[in-house]
């Protein structure tokens, strides 16, 4: 039960603990195991602090083994995401795994490239690790690989992105932050605007220029579909959508970028182009990643709580872990108004 000694080689266990604090074992185990949330019986603050106090003195280490043969459960939680190099991708997994700590889980990730086929074979290989759940950050819109069987005997939750069907999901708010990109573009008084629209399979860039196209469409300035450029969610994706935008004579006043790393691609094309972002046309990113702030020209952009996502999900995923019910969520973005997207060109507009 214990995975550490004494200083007479005697194995500290969670009995002895109990039998120190004059506490029953099954309290102690939930306070060290990480499951007072799950289970709904959490000891008091004070008691908390006292079991955890004395374990770190005696040097107490979790055995996950002799858990794992007790609870039927490995407390394991496996993770897919597109690329971890990603700097959205990677601040979402810490907050993943920062919480999962919290609750006594270990997490390991895969990474999909966001390609179905590799998708389902990864997902095979975390099954096989015999995880308690999943997190998913790599859903597509049609929720076509998550239709394997496998997974309909493991739960589940999807981070960042969210599908068609009704799988629970924790995601920012992505309409909602379009809309504010279009809101701020408007305020400035751009009539003629563009949109660097991500892949047509991620609900994360569908919904944000979705989002960014209501709002425009609702102010009678409905965004001619040409205008409209797909591309991926990288910075050669966007510096190719934004020349093709960019170079025409009749160029737009303004961009919005569903991603940060795409806009910094349409900086290094209005670079090329002999154009300055908040000079000659209006930039607007999204997830408000810290690179955004540290620019030469700061980017605006729709701030995305990415760790409180990852830290969501686990949340989430626990419940359905405990056999209870989890909800979608849908976090609320934030505009964060820097230096690209310039002063008002005009009165405001909608």
């Amino acid at each position: 039960m214990g995975g550490a000694t004494t200083g007479t080689d005697e194995p500290v266990t969670l009995q002895g603990i109990a039998e120190r604090l004059g506490l029953h074992v099954s309290t102690v185990s939930r306070v060290l195991n990480g499951k007072a949330d799950v289970q709904g019986r959490a000891a008091s603050g004070q008691t908390a602090q006292r079991i955890r106090s004395l374990a770190r003195e005696l040097g107490y280490r979790p055995n996950p083994h002799a858990t794992s043969l007790r609870t039927r459960r490995s407390n394991l939680v496996g993770v897919l995401f597109p690329r971890l190099s990603e700097i959205v991708v990677a601040t979402i997994y810490e907050g993943v795994e920062e919480e999962a700590a919290a609750h006594g889980l270990s997490v390991f990730v895969t990474n999909t490239r966001d390609d179905p086929a590799v998708q389902r074979e990864r997902i095979a290989m975390v099954l096989g690790r015999r995880v308690d759940g999943l997190i998913i950050g790599d859903a597509h819109l049609d929720g076509a690989v998550l239709a394997d069987p496998a997974l309909r005997r493991v739960p589940f939750v999807l981070v960042n992105r969210r599908t068609d069907g009704d799988h629970p999901a924790v995601t920012c708010d992505d309409f909602l932050g379009g809309r504010m990109a279009a809101e701020h573009l408007l305020g400035l008084g751009h009539r003629r605007v563009a949109v660097i629209a991500g892949e047509p399979f991620a609900s994360t860039g569908t919904d944000r220029a979705a989002g960014f196209l209501d709002r425009y469409r609702e102010a009678g300035l409905p965004v001619p579909g040409h205008l409209v450029r797909h591309c991926p969610f990288d910075i050669p994706g966007g510096r190719r959508a934004a020349t093709e935008l960019l170079a025409p004579a009749d160029r737009p006043t303004a961009l919005f970028a569903v991603n940060d790393l795409a806009a910094l691609g349409a900086m290094g094309a209005a670079r090329d182009l002999g154009l300055r972002p908040g000079s000659d046309f209006a930039l607007v990113g999204f997830n408000d990643t810290p690179l955004a702030a540290e620019l030469p020209i700061p980017l605006t952009s729709v701030h995305s709580p990415m760790a409180e996502l990852g830290r969501a999900a686990v949340r989430q995923l626990l419940h359905r872990i405990a056999g209870e019910p989890a909800t979608s969520q849908h976090l609320r973005p934030q505009l964060v108004a820097r230096a690209s997207s310039g002063a008002p060109i005009g009165p405001a507009l909608g």
